[in-house]
């Protein structure tokens, strides 16, 4: 194997790839990153942690077909360091060359056969088309929900829920939960789930694609989703389990309506926060009453007092929240006002758009000592 390629091209082919292997593992090869030369001067590299593959395609030089793994960590050192020139990698018995500019290294690479085969049997695959744009920007807004203790089982993950004409996200920690929907034409009803973790590093590499109008195309087959970009494969393994009928804790009814200025009231939220994490509970009191809500946090170094101008219709609640968690939900929300809605003080609030059901954000609020 022989091949030739601009050190800045494969160094970010390298740094997407790498994403997917793992340091925590006792088998050698998922430590390594295969590198796989075809007859159409096609550079293949492909990583694996057995439950997130990445492959990524890119032309090269001066090729000779061949494949070998290097160690990821040691490879990708040594090319990030070399000049933005032509990097030439030739292996030979099991050996690697690499040359470039006045630099030369020669690493022990490891066999090409007993590298993990990534691409899933494409048999009975249901394929879903994205927009690049939505998904990034739904992942983004329910992604920071997901339960982050591995030990939470399916609630580290995001709900995906194909219905006939809408696609849901849904991520939820014992804490809070939220939903981001987008109209959607769906051939078959199914629900999967991906962990957060994934999909926040899938969101990470499409932005980093060129193509602004790329479709992003998704095939589900035995266990795990495919992510196709042009040239970039992502497979994943499903998160299996049931996940909890989110839509029978969403209220039916509310008993105050409050329409209000996003950023006034994040901005509020986040000043009264400066008090609430110097008392280590991240506890912020909203008292809502007439055409205003009234924050206020206190702690042993003192108290704040912020005033957001409000709309309200129905009753006056005071009610307490952990700053974190309505802060975490408001800066995902592009929308100039929003709508809260609540029943009492021990009753969730529930964060809508004005007009439509785009998103949903649930918070549980936290007991208010007397």
């Amino acid at each position: 194997m022989k091949f030739s390629c601009r050190q800045q091209i494969l160094t970010k082919a390298l740094n997407i790839v790498s994403k997917a292997v793992t340091i925590r593992t006792t088998i050698p090869i998922l430590k390594g990153i295969l590198l796989k030369v075809d007859e159409e001067g096609t550079l293949t590299m492909s990583a694996s942690d057995l439950d997130l593959s990445i492959e990524k395609k890119i032309k090269v030089e001066n090729y000779e077909p061949g494949a070998i793994v290097v160690l990821s960590k040691l490879f990708g050192d040594i090319i990030r360091k070399l000049p933005d020139e032509i990097i030439t990698i030739e292996e030979s018995d099991g050996k690697v060359n690499i040359k470039c500019s006045n630099s030369e290294f020669n690493i022990i690479g490891l066999s090409a056969d007993e590298f993990p085969n990534i691409n899933p049997k494409e048999e009975n695959e249901e394929r879903i088309l994205f927009n690049k744009e939505i998904l990034t920007d739904m992942i983004r807004k329910t992604s920071f929900a997901a339960s982050i203790d591995e030990n939470k089982g399916v609630i580290t993950g995001i709900l995906i829920e194909m219905e006939e004409n809408c696609l849901n996200m849904v991520a939820v920690d014992g804490f809070r939960m939220a939903i981001a929907r987008e109209a959607m034409k769906n051939k078959e009803r199914e629900n999967i789930i991906i962990s957060a973790k994934i999909l926040n590093e899938i969101s990470r590499i499409i932005s980093d694609s060129e193509d602004e109008n790329e479709d992003i195309e998704m095939l589900l087959n035995d266990k795990k989703a495919l992510f196709v970009m042009e040239d970039t494969k992502i497979v994943l393994r499903l998160l299996e389990g049931k996940f909890m009928d989110y839509k029978r804790i969403l209220p039916s009814e509310n008993s105050c309506r409050v329409v209000l200025n996003k950023n006034d009231f994040m901005n509020s939220v986040e000043r009264a926060s400066l008090l609430a994490k110097v008392g280590k509970n991240n506890l912020v009191k909203l008292e809502i009453k007439d055409a205003c809500i009234e924050i206020t946090s206190k702690s042993e170094e003192g108290n704040v007092k912020e005033n957001v101008i409000v709309t309200k219709e129905g009753e006056d609640v005071t009610i307490g929240f952990n700053s974190k968690y309505l802060l975490d939900a408001l800066k995902v929300i592009d929308d100039d006002n929003i709508v809260l809605l609540f029943n009492n003080s021990v009753s969730p609030c529930l964060i809508q758009p004005i007009s439509g059901n785009s998103y949903e954000y649930l918070i549980l609020p936290v007991r208010l000592g007397q």
